[in-house]
This record gives C-alpha cells, sequence and structure tokens, in this order.
C-alpha cells in the first residue's frame, strides 16, 4: 500500500513539473483603435500640389462657422463642396482640409501642415479623418488603402512600416502619406498610449482598407 501511494506522489510531482516546462499561451495582442469622425465625397479635389492643413478652434460651432457649409453655389450654378473635415478629438474642435500649402481657415489657429500629398486619379475621392488610438504594443493590422494616409501625433510615439522601412513620429510631429495600395502596418512605438489624427484621401470607389503582405 506504501509502495502505490509513493508511486502516486511520485507521478504527481512529475505531471506538475511537466506542466511547468510548458510555455504559457502569450498574453493577447494589443489592438491600435481607429474609428472616423469625418468624412465626405467630393467629385473633384483642388488643383495640386495638395497639403493637409490641421487646424484647432476654440468651439465645435466656430469651425463649422468657419469652415461653411456645402450647397448649391448659384453664381457657379453647380453644387460646391468644401474639401474640409470638422470634428471634435481629444477635448478639441479640429478642422482638416485638403487644399494648397499656405492657405488658412479664418478665426483657427494653424496646427500643421502635410503634404504634398502623393497624387491620386479617381471620379470619386473620399476624403476621411480618423483618430487612432491604443497602449503600448498595440498595433493594426498590415493593410494597403487606395490613396494616401497622413498622419499627426497628439501623443505618445508612432511607428509605421513600409516596405521602405520603419519611420517614427513623436507627438506634435507630422508624417506624409505613401502613394495608394502602399502595404503598411502602424503601430504604438512608444512607452505611453498613442493618439493620432489621420487624413486620407483614396478613391471611393474602391474598399476603403484590404489585407496586404510585405
Amino acid at each position: 500500500m506504501k509502495r502505490l501511494l509513493l508511486r502516486f506522489a511520485f507521478a504527481l510531482l512529475s505531471l506538475s513539473a511537466l506542466l511547468a516546462s510548458v510555455p504559457s499561451s502569450a498574453a493577447p495582442e494589443q489592438k491600435y483603435v481607429v474609428k472616423p469622425v469625418a468624412q465626405k465625397k467630393v467629385k473633384e479635389l483642388p488643383a495640386g500640389p495638395l497639403y493637409w492643413r490641421l487646424e484647432t478652434f476654440s468651439t465645435l460651432d466656430d469651425a463649422k462657422a468657419a469652415v461653411g457649409p456645402d450647397g448649391w453655389n448659384p453664381a457657379a450654378v453647380r453644387y460646391e463642396t468644401t474639401t474640409s473635415l470638422v470634428a471634435e478629438v481629444d477635448g478639441k474642435a479640429w478642422v482638416a482640409t485638403l487644399g494648397p500649402k499656405g492657405a488658412s481657415t479664418p478665426g483657427a489657429t494653424k496646427v500643421a501642415e502635410i503634404g504634398p500629398v502623393p497624387d491620386i486619379a479617381a471620379s470619386e475621392y473620399l476624403l476621411r479623418l480618423n483618430y487612432g488610438s491604443g497602449p503600448a504594443g498595440s498595433k493594426t493590422p498590415v493593410h494597403s488603402h487606395p490613396g494616401s494616409e497622413s498622419f499627426y501625433v497628439i501623443s505618445g510615439r508612432l511607428g509605421q512600416r513600409t516596405p521602405e522601412g520603419v519611420h517614427y513620429v513623436d507627438a506634435g510631429r507630422t508624417m506624409n502619406g505613401h502613394a495608394a495600395n502602399t502595404t503598411m502596418q502602424v503601430f504604438n512605438a512608444g512607452d505611453t498610449d498613442l493618439k493620432a489624427l489621420i487624413m486620407f484621401v483614396v478613391d471611393a470607389g474602391k474598399p476603403f482598407s484590404v489585407p496586404a503582405k510585405y
């Protein structure tokens, strides 16, 4: 009986040692969350070269009033659409405008100018402003867009991996977009939460984002 108990105890110890030697499963991958905060479709883009202009206003109402509404222009006998996107992000009222370098919106505080944006030709364009955020270690899947993707980092450190290599952007800095269909992955390259504004001009007739491989 004692021998049986000893064998049983030895078997338990061996099983415990075996389980201890098996590596634990990896921690869940941190996700970099990207969500659209403003977008519109336009048939034409301003004459190039084009830049994304980022500005702030005291309030969202002030920003909307300064940009002006899309609508019918009797003088031009056509429906006119501005290339400005307005949104409230991280406690501030932002305006992102695709247009010529050096322009400004009355009453705005200019934050950054990003460009020149890579050329794109389409029968209709989608302009989109996204807000990206995530903890240290978070990243997007590898993907591509049918147009360019430009960044302004609000806080933290952003990294972007493309076939050209890895580039980093710190808070208060910008990164210009790449040509359409560039394979990329965006990730938090710092030790603190990453917050960024992301400006897109893409072909509205194609899927906004598709999986890709390096």
